[in-house]
């Protein structure tokens, strides 16, 4: 794959090339010579039928969590979080050592701490980091779901992009099951406050704890506002927003 640099932006095939618009601009590639058939059915393709096997298996894990999700998500997400996600599902799903090549599964590498840990920490807007957004330390209560933030200044604990003047704290307790599809999130109350000097302890607490028998997924959320006339707007569309998975069980 290449990069297009004439100034005539083409989109298209040409003889062997391929023209087209991705996120990194317009791109050319060459037309493959395989035919899907043979790719289907040669036995000399079987390590790339595999392959796509388990790669179609972990974006469909990611967009499950997606989904599980979605009321969290809906305001704070970059353009590649679907590819990002897909990729930290694929580790994971290496994590499964037990099925055939071809066969490994998400649910199989949560099992383990080593496959929970490559997701715990997972940020779904990469331009708005939870570590660069809230400059304080939390506390999770595994049992409730429940989040803790101590001694909280808006002021001096958040990193604060111009133009907000509220913010808000949301928690996410969600069981999601990825064989079955069966899940349960569960959010606490939203707490918004002004950005001032004022010091406070914010507790976030899952209305219950979720059903299922899946795995157990934590997460927070932290989304800025600029109030005008008494009205508080989303700043700049959510940009600004922050949303990690904090801890996998």
């Amino acid at each position: 794959m290449a990069k297009l640099k004439s100034l005539i932006k083409i989109e298209g095939t040409l003889d062997d090339l391929t023209f087209y618009k991705g996120k990194d601009g317009y791109l050319v590639k060459t037309k493959s010579g395989v035919s899907a058939n043979r790719i289907k059915n040669d036995p000399a393709f079987a390590r790339t039928r595999e392959n796509g096997t388990e790669f179609g298996h972990s974006a469909t894990s990611g967009k499950t969590l997606r989904r599980a999700i979605v009321n969290l998500l809906s305001d704070v997400k970059d353009g590649r979080v679907t590819s990002r996600l897909t990729k930290s599902m694929t580790l994971v799903k290496n994590q499964d050592l037990t099925s055939l090549r071809g066969q490994r599964q998400v649910p199989i590498g949560l099992a383990n701490i080593q496959g929970r840990a490559l997701l715990k920490g997972f940020e779904f807007n990469n331009n708005a980091l939870l570590s660069a957004v809230l400059l304080s330390d939390f506390e999770l209560d595994p049992l409730t779901g429940e989040i803790t933030i101590a001694d909280f200044t808006p002021n001096q604990n958040l990193g604060i992009p111009g133009g907000a003047t509220h913010v808000s704290f949301t928690s996410g307790f969600l069981d999601l099951d990825f064989v079955t599809g069966d899940k349960d999130l569960q959010l606490s109350p939203v707490q918004n406050m002004i950005i001032n000097g004022t010091s406070s302890n914010i507790i976030l607490t899952p209305v219950g704890a979720p059903v299922g028998t899946g795995n157990q997924f934590f997460f927070l959320k932290v989304a800025f506002f600029q109030e005008v006339n008494t009205v508080q707007y989303p700043l700049n569309n959510g940009a600004y927003n922050a949303l990690q998975l904090i801890e996998v069980l």
